[in-house]
């Protein structure tokens, strides 16, 4: 099938969603991505680890814009970043080599539910009180930040996705102002990406995929869609904006359900 114009169109839509929720852009280029794929010739039974493997590769390039458009402002704590590096890209290493030997199905599973609980805790979870600057609040430093990375790094690793979910929480736990969290959390997940597309490519069985691929990572997908992902991001971000925060949570929550059902119908 030569239709390769269907993943810039996947990256403008994960760019969107990317930009108004925040974090989501990840979880739909893999939920569509398990139904697209095979139409490529991808085995139904790999779709799964190609379209976390190309999700993640496309998270590269889209982080990388995101990351220097919040450093541009200021607010990326660089020291937390260097100190979350060591360990991002080994948490990502580590969970792309686990997921490789993870049965299809099994990874759908785990995605799914991680699409619901994320779902959840937007729904129900509470508004977290604290100052709204949080500018004299020192970046958080030391090798719990490495230890927290490794986590991060591996789960985000599974479920195909550049961490923001969990890196932001942790930040705004630690103290710091959700627009730095969220500038961070954005140079964290290229460190994520990178760390765990290389694993999905090199962990990877010979002859994984069919041409167009490195290991797991589908070349046309993961190129079409990062491309697009970044032109599109700042049109969901002047959505966001747009709406408010309350409607934000329940398009999220509903946003989350939707993907996690997706995923499973798919297998």
């Amino acid at each position: 099938m030569d239709h390769f114009w269907i993943f810039p169109l996947l990256g403008v839509v994960a760019g969107v969603l990317a930009g108004l929720l925040g974090i989501g852009g990840g979880l739909v280029l893999v939920a569509a991505l398990v139904w697209v794929l095979p139409l490529f010739g991808i085995p139904r039974e790999a779709a799964m680890h190609a379209a976390l493997a190309s999700s993640l590769a496309s998270i590269v390039l889209t982080a990388a814009s995101s990351a220097f458009a919040h450093h541009r402002r200021g607010s990326v704590m660089w020291p937390t970043v260097a100190w979350m590096v060591p360990g991002l890209l080994l948490g990502g290493w580590l969970g792309s080599g686990l997921a490789v030997y993870l049965d299809d199905d099994v990874l759908r599973w785990v995605v799914a539910i991680y699409c619901l609980i994320a779902g959840a805790q937007m729904a129900f979870g509470g508004t977290r009180k604290g100052g709204a600057t949080g500018e004299s609040v020192a970046p958080p430093r030391g090798w719990p930040m490495t230890a927290a990375g490794t986590g991060i790094g591996a789960m985000s690793a599974v479920v195909g996705i550049g961490g923001g979910s969990m890196t932001v929480p942790l930040l705004v736990w630690r103290g710091i102002a959700p627009v730095r969290a969220v500038g961070t959390s954005s140079a964290c997940g290229v460190a994520i990406a990178i760390g765990s597309a290389l694993g999905y490519a090199l962990h990877a069985p010979a002859g994984a995929l069919p041409e167009h691929a490195v290991g797991y990572v589908y070349l046309p997908a993961a190129i079409g869609v990062a491309i697009a992902s970044v032109l599109a991001a700042p049109w969901g971000t002047r959505l966001a904006h747009a709406i408010g925060g309350t409607a934000l949570k329940r398009v999220f929550a509903i946003f989350m359900v939707v993907m996690g059902i997706s995923i499973l119908v798919a297998g």
